[in-house]
C-alpha cells in the first residue's frame, strides 16, 4: 500500500526535483488516492441500487432534513456539489422514477420544493446501510477509532481553511 504513494513521490522527486514540495506532494497524492478508493467502492454500491452519485446526494441531502424531507432546489444545490443545469436534470430523473415530487409553494409559485416519496426511502436506505458496511469495514480495518477521529478534525481543519469558490 505504501508503494502507491511512495513510488509516485519517488519519481516525482528525481525527474522533476524542482516542483517536488515534501509537504505538499504526499498529502495531496495521499488525499486523491484515498478520495478515488473511497469513492470507487461507493459508485459500485450506488449504481448495484441504481442510483448515480449525484442522485444519491440529492436524496441523502433530502434525507437529512426533517419530515417531510424536502428543501427547495437552491437549498439542495448548495447541498451538493452539482450546477444548476446539473440539478434539474437529476431533479427530473428522480422525479420520473417516483423518487421525489415536486410542488408549487402558495406563497411564490416559482419555487417548487422538491420531497422524498415513499418509494424513496428503502431505496435510499439500502444503499446508506451498504455504504456504512463496505466503507465502514474498510476503514476499520484501516484506522484505529482514535486515527479516525484525528484524521477526520485534521480534514476538516483543511477544508475550513480552505478558500471559498
Amino acid at each position: 500500500m505504501a508503494d502507491r504513494i511512495a513510488n509516485p513521490l519517488d519519481m516525482h522527486r528525481q525527474h522533476w526535483p524542482e516542483s517536488y514540495d515534501a509537504q505538499v506532494l504526499p498529502l495531496g497524492l495521499a488525499l486523491t488516492q484515498a478520495y478515488t478508493a473511497q469513492h470507487s467502492r461507493a459508485t459500485k454500491i450506488m449504481a448495484a441500487n441504481g442510483l448515480s452519485p449525484a442522485e444519491f446526494d440529492v436524496l441523502a441531502s433530502l434525507r437529512r432534513t426533517p419530515p417531510p424531507h424536502a428543501l427547495t432546489p437552491s437549498e439542495i444545490q448548495r447541498a451538493v456539489l452539482i450546477t444548476s443545469g446539473g440539478l434539474t436534470k437529476v431533479l427530473r430523473q428522480l422525479e420520473a422514477r417516483g423518487l421525489v415530487t415536486r410542488s408549487m409553494q402558495d406563497a411564490d409559485r416559482r419555487v417548487k420544493p422538491v420531497a422524498l416519496t415513499a418509494q424513496a426511502m428503502p431505496v435510499l436506505e439500502k444503499a446508506m446501510s451498504e455504504l456504512h458496511a463496505v466503507i465502514g469495514d474498510w476503514m476499520r480495518r484501516s484506522l484505529t477509532d482514535a486515527e479516525t477521529r484525528r484524521l477526520a478534525s485534521l480534514l476538516t481543519k483543511l477544508v475550513n481553511a480552505a478558500p471559498s469558490s
